[in-house]
């Protein structure tokens, strides 16, 4: 069977490329591959090539392809999975395997398997470790969007507090209670407004912040104030951009108790010194942004930290429980994590995205790996179609579902495309 995909032979070194792949044995599982979205992790691990932890320092020879966060259908089935997975079964991958301790992920470290693919084998392992997750529901790219909805997941169950003064922890938020999620609306924000609102174990105030008051509106557009009382929520937009004080702002509309949550999504210092700031007695900071720079840091309260019980933690990605309950709220429709989608592509145009995904600006970026499409902003369908009836049927479609990707323009793109040329 042949593939196309994008592989990485070093540092920014992608290329796009044709090739065999070997049969599968009784242990795998061939696959077709439909959506791939990028991650900024994707841009990491072409940024630092063989030094990254979880690329083998052979690539140069040996390259592997690059993605994580895909979604596609089983094509053949080796004899060993045959009573477990079918033929034309769809599925999502949680790539974090941890197989016998090793950093190996699909994405990073293997030859044949990686979500910038329109083919790959599976190994053995995936399966062996009950990562190979079928998918139910109808839309390819929501199955994408699973691993990356998992790290929220995963975000809201790290939480951890005290029970009672005892040194028993409990996980996952405080019940009732007051969460901020500090610079929020980005992609992965609106993930974590959109679970905090619609999981088992909600808050009672939910503050978000940013210092944009576009993306604000926009974010109170797709996760309205009325839908989060509905459930529970009262759910507060702030921006701080022009406050003299926002640690003050902050606290006041906690009710000058503090936050028991506060998560952080960018890596930048004053956020998470402002995060500290605001914690509530036994309150806890998650730093969810990922930084580039290893030297990181911030100043934070360690007399909080002894007299409030104040905690801190930091998640890198969901495990395989949390991207299960991704699936399952995805496919109950309890989640849309459409939001986080603002551009689409093919697969000619991974490589340069996953280049410059930090200067682009917008939310997550879907490729659809089975054809050569332009990396193009949703806003943009309208101007790109008028000299493209793809993009201006696209564009009439997503203004039905509020500029949204969606289920309906995800099957017209699949049937409408024309196919690439070899």
């Amino acid at each position: 069977m042949k593939t196309r995909a994008v592989r990485l032979y070093g540092k920014n070194d992608l290329r796009i490329e044709e090739f065999e792949l070997p049969p599968i044995k009784n242990d795998e599982i061939l696959a077709r591959i439909i959506t791939n979205s990028v991650c900024m992790s994707d841009h990491k691990a072409a940024e630092q090539g063989a030094d990254h932890k979880r690329i083998p320092k052979d690539i140069e020879v040996n390259p592997i392809i690059l993605g994580h966060e895909f979604c596609g259908e089983i094509v053949e089935v080796g004899e060993k999975w045959a009573q477990k997975f079918s033929s034309g079964d769809r599925f999502s991958i949680q790539p974090a395997l941890n197989y016998k301790g090793s950093l190996d992920a699909p994405g990073y470290s293997y030859h044949h398997i990686g979500g910038d693919a329109t083919y790959v084998v599976i190994p053995q392992e995936v399966m062996e470790l009950d990562c190979l997750l079928k998918y139910e529901g109808d839309a390819f790219f929501l199955g994408s969007l699973a691993e990356p909805v998992s790290c929220i997941v995963g975000t809201y169950h790290a939480m951890y507090h005290t029970t009672g003064g005892s040194y028993v922890h409990d996980m996952g938020i405080v019940e009732g209670g007051n969460l901020a999620i500090i610079a929020g609306v980005g992609p992965m924000g609106l993930g974590s407004i959109d679970y905090g609102i619609h999981c088992d174990r909600r808050p009672g105030l939910m503050v978000v912040t940013d210092i944009d008051d576009e993306r604000l509106k926009r974010a109170a557009c797709l996760y309205s104030v009325e839908e989060a009382a509905k459930n529970g929520v009262r759910l507060v937009y702030l921006n701080t951009r022009n406050l003299a004080d926002p640690v003050a702002a902050l606290m006041e509309l906690s009710g000058g108790r503090g936050y028991d949550d506060v998560l952080v999504m960018a890596p930048v210092r004053p956020l998470v010194e402002q995060a500290d700031a605001i914690l509530a007695k036994d309150g806890c900071l998650n730093f969810f942004a990922g930084p580039n720079k290893t030297d990181f840091s911030a100043t934070l309260n360690f007399y909080n930290v002894h007299y409030a019980s104040h905690h801190i933690v930091g998640t890198s990605g969901g495990n395989t429980e949390d991207m299960r309950e991704s699936l399952l709220m995805m496919e109950k429709g309890l989640l849309n994590p459409a939001a986080m989608i603002t551009h689409i592509g093919g697969l000619d145009a991974v490589p340069q995205t996953v280049i410059d995904l930090p200067s682009i600006p917008g939310g997550k970026k879907l490729m659809y790996t089975h054809f050569d499409l332009p990396l193009t902003a949703i806003a943009d369908f309208e101007k790109v179609g008028q000299t493209n009836p793809l993009f201006a049927a696209l564009a009439r479609i997503v203004e039905r579902y509020d500029g949204l990707w969606n289920l309906e323009a995800e099957m017209y793109l699949l049937e409408h495309t024309p196919k690439r040329r070899s």
